[in-house]
């Protein structure tokens, strides 16, 4: 049975405590993506030619996914733990 993210986030509460490691899921455009956690960055950053703000806040989360590798940055609230 597939849960939606945004229930899994209700579930878990808006801003859930992740951290380095986590095996976590997020919403793109081609559907729900999983995989890890590999980085907190804490100060605004550039990542594939965007530009991100962050703060000790306001972390960005570097995920990687477990298919292609390919890394994105998000807030803890568009993860949800696996």
């Amino acid at each position: 049975m597939r849960v939606r993210m945004d229930r899994v986030r209700e579930r878990l509460g808006k801003g859930a405590a992740v951290k380095v490691g986590d095996s976590v899921s997020w919403n793109t455009s081609q559907g729900p993506t999983h995989g890890k956690i590999v980085e907190r960055r804490t100060k605004d950053f550039q990542l594939e030619g965007q530009q991100f703000k962050a703060s000790g806040d306001e972390p960005k989360f570097i995920v990687a996914s477990d298919k292609t590798g390919a890394r994105a940055a998000h807030a803890a609230d568009a993860l949800a733990g696996r």
